[in-house]
């Protein structure tokens, strides 16, 4: 079993970990980067994205996160396609140890895990992944300008992703499994007053369908009851809402989490429940769950960080 020390360990990639990799490196810190079972987390997953600044052609997630890996490798940050699956965050420095029992001794800690986003379990959801299912309307919503879509959900989220779509969409079909809305009041009221929002109570979908792509969804209304039936819908999108699962289960115990799993933070800084740990990226961003903010999250942890191994 090997040991080693380390100024800053980052946990996790995608562009939160791997800017702060860019900031702690260029800050002569020599970080670790632990990237996880996924090198680049979820965004590797995304086909386009052009809302990112700076790609004004638009650039495959894959291809933007290897840019991001290169940028901090550049710097000097040490990258490994490993997985941290202890740590031990009671006393600094914290011991951390790796899926093949090396042992990493750090003074600071970036946790920058994400999060992924809950799926219905459908077989379809992986067939069309990239090609009209999305778990993101921010992200994806304008490739679907003036086509029919739908989301799946019934709390807040789905419906402002509904109202989101309802922008660029010619119709929005709301696919809520019970038979009524979960949503804020206010929420609700601003979905059934939206024209082009279809709300589809009691609805389950079974399946989806199209050749190269979504083209319509099998939908079963009153699943189990007499009054079951089946229907189908023609969309060329359909958009997850129905939450997101924060990578926290290594944290339990060891951080503070909010009820949903996410780590908390100290106000608008990275700073978590332990001095010398700080969080950055979808891991502790329940709320806008965007590449540009996570990479922005990355910079204020990378620079917390420094600015505590500073003062300490």
């Amino acid at each position: 079993m090997a040991e080693e020390k380390t100024k800053v360990l980052i946990i996790g990639s995608g562009p939160a970990g791997y800017t702060a990799g860019i900031y702690t490196s260029r800050a002569n810190l020599h970080p670790v980067i632990y990237e996880g079972p996924v090198p680049g987390g979820q965004l590797t997953q995304t086909t386009e994205i052009e809302n990112f600044p700076g790609y004004p052609e638009g650039i495959t997630g894959q291809a933007m996160m290897d840019d991001l890996r290169k940028q901090a490798a550049r710097f000097g940050a040490e990258l490994r396609a490993d997985i941290i699956s202890k740590v031990d965050f009671s006393k600094r420095p914290f011991r951390c140890e790796d899926d093949h029992g090396n042992v990493i001794i750090a003074e600071t800690v970036i946790v920058s895990t994400g999060a992924s986003a809950r799926y219905l379990g459908i077989s379809d959801e992986e067939k069309y992944r990239g090609l009209g299912v999305s778990a993101c309307a921010t992200c994806d919503g304008f490739f679907y300008r003036k086509q029919d879509v739908a989301v799946v959900g019934g709390g807040d989220t789905a419906c402002e992703e509904a109202l989101y779509l309802s922008t660029l969409a010619r119709k929005v079909y709301l696919i809520v499994r019970k038979d009524y809305l979960r949503a804020s009041k206010v929420m609700k009221k601003r979905v059934e007053e939206r024209e082009n929002i279809e709300i589809l109570y009691n609805c389950n979908t079974k399946g989806l369908f199209g050749e190269d792509g979504v083209e319509g969804a099998h939908i079963v209304r009153h699943l189990g009851t007499d009054k079951e039936e089946d229907f189908d819908i023609a969309i060329t999108g359909f958009f997850l809402a129905i939450g997101h699962k924060p990578a926290t289960d290594l944290f339990r115990g060891q951080l503070e989490l909010d009820n949903e799993g996410y780590i908390k933070v100290k106000g608008a800084t990275s700073h978590t429940s332990v001095e010398g740990v700080f969080a950055a990226g979808d891991v502790a961003d329940p709320r806008y769950r965007q590449a540009i903010t996570a990479a922005g999250s990355g910079c204020r942890a990378a620079l917390d960080a420094e600015r505590f191994l500073m003062e300490h």
